[in-house]
């Protein structure tokens, strides 16, 4: 009995450090990614959505899906040349709109305090330059029926 305990717990140690240093590799090279996705109105939307699963901003709407690519492509490669603009809402929270080159093309969550509010735009730009893009507007029926 005690000869099975001690396995164990040896197994269980060395899957727990395995899974550990999986995690730490996978948050050092984890960044943030752009969405695109399908709203119930046929329109197409994108987020940026952070390392941590949470969306930074939306886009504005789009007829197409390429236009949306094409968007997020003209985002990353002229990221030096965006504006954020601050804003509070009268119920105290905090968001921005993302303009570039004159236009408004994303609009951000609402925020809790002016210190997450800046964490979000510093996230954008580490990391939207490098992030890649999920296309989830065609998927219809992504768990499969209920039968």
């Amino acid at each position: 009995m005690f000869g099975a305990f001690f396995v164990y717990k040896i197994l269980h140690l060395e899957f727990s450090v395995i899974f550990k240093e999986f995690f730490i590799k996978l948050s050092i090279t984890a960044m943030g990614t752009f969405v695109i996705a399908q709203r119930l109105s046929g329109v197409y939307k994108y987020e940026f959505v952070s390392r941590k699963g949470k969306t930074i901003f939306t886009s504005n709407d789009f007829e197409l899906r390429f236009e949306c690519e094409e968007e997020i492509e003209k985002l990353k490669s002229s990221l030096e040349r965006c504006v954020f603009m601050r804003f509070k809402s009268s119920s105290g929270k905090f968001f921005f709109r993302l303009i570039l080159d004159g236009h408004e093309i994303a609009v951000s969550r609402r925020y809790t305090t002016q210190l997450l509010l800046q964490k979000g735009i510093d996230e954008i730009v580490k990391y939207a330059d490098k992030a890649e893009f999920l296309d989830f507007s065609s998927a219809e029926d992504i768990f499969g029926s209920s039968e």
